[in-house]
C-alpha cells in the first residue's frame, strides 16, 4: 500500500472494535454506518407459540442470529430442539445457549443447509424462526424436497437510510435489505468495489449498480472484512 495512505471502507453493519483497529493497522480506516434495524416481536401470540413449541420435539431452523436472540429471550428453559442453522455467529450462539448436544448441523448459505437438512431427513416437524423479511430459498428448497416448514416470524428488519457524502473504495453488505436501505438515498462511483455476503446479497446489489462486486461464502464478520482487506492488499501489491 502507498505509503501515508490509508483505503476507505464503508461497512454497513456495526463491528466489534477489535476488527477496525486490526484492519487499520493494515492500512484501511473503517466508517460502520448501519443501515437496518432489528427488533424482536414480542406480543402474546409470539411468546405462547415459542413456548408451546418449546414443549415439542421439533426441528429448529435459524439463518439469522437475530432470530435466536428473540427466540432465546423468550424460552422458558432450553427446549429438546433438534438445531439447524447458518455459520458464523448464528451458530455460536446456539451452541452457547442450547449446548452441543442439540446442534445438528450448519452450512455456508440456505441454500446449503437446505441440502444438508434434505440429507439428514429429520423426523421432527421443521419449524423456521425468521424476521419479516428473510428469504425463501430454504423453506422452499425444503417443500420442494417433501419437507413442509413452519415459519415463525420473530423480529422485524427496519431500514435506516442515510446519507452517505464520504467516497470509499470499499463498501460492505451483510443483506439484502441493508441494500435497498443505502441505495434508497445514495449513488455510488463504478470505481467502488463492493462486498456481498452470500450470493442473494450480491443480486439485490445489480440490481442498483454494474459495479464490481466480491462475495463472500461464509457468513462472518471477520471472514467479511478479512476478505476485503485482502482484495485491496493483492490489488497494491500488483500496483
Amino acid at each position: 500500500m502507498q505509503k501515508n495512505s490509508t483505503i476507505p471502507i464503508l461497512c454497513t453493519r456495526p463491528l466489534d472494535p477489535i476488527i477496525i483497529i486490526n484492519a487499520n493497522t493494515r492500512g484501511i480506516t473503517i466508517d460502520c454506518i448501519p443501515f437496518i434495524e432489528t427488533s424482536p416481536i414480542i406480543n402474546e401470540l409470539i411468546t405462547q407459540t415459542i413456548h408451546e413449541l418449546a414443549e415439542k420435539k421439533i426441528t429448529a431452523l435459524f439463518t439469522s442470529m437475530n432470530a435466536v436472540d428473540a427466540v432465546t429471550a423468550q424460552l422458558p428453559q432450553v427446549p429438546k430442539w433438534d438445531i439447524y442453522c447458518l455459520g458464523g455467529i448464528t451458530k455460536e450462539k446456539i451452541i452457547q445457549f442450547f449446548g452441543e448436544k442439540h446442534f445438528k448441523g450448519s452450512a455456508k448459505s440456505a441454500g446449503l443447509l437446505a441440502e444438508k437438512i434434505i440429507e439428514h431427513r429429520p423426523e421432527n416437524a421443521l419449524v423456521f424462526f425468521c424476521g419479516d423479511q428473510r428469504m425463501d430459498e430454504l423453506p422452499e428448497t425444503l417443500a420442494a424436497n417433501q419437507f413442509p416448514t413452519e415459519q415463525v416470524i420473530v423480529y422485524n428488519t427496519i431500514q435506516t437510510p442515510v446519507e452517505v457524502s464520504k467516497n470509499y473504495q470499499g463498501i460492505i453488505f451483510f443483506s439484502p435489505s441493508a441494500v435497498h436501505s443505502f441505495f434508497s438515498v445514495n449513488t455510488i462511483p463504478l470505481a467502488t468495489v463492493l462486498f456481498a455476503i452470500g450470493k442473494t446479497t450480491a443480486a439485490t446489489i445489480h440490481t442498483y449498480v454494474q459495479n464490481k462486486i466480491i462475495t463472500s461464502e461464509w457468513p462472518g464478520k471477520e471472514q467479511m472484512i478479512e476478505l476485503a482487506m485482502n482484495y485491496f492488499k493483492s490489488i497494491n501489491i500488483k500496483a
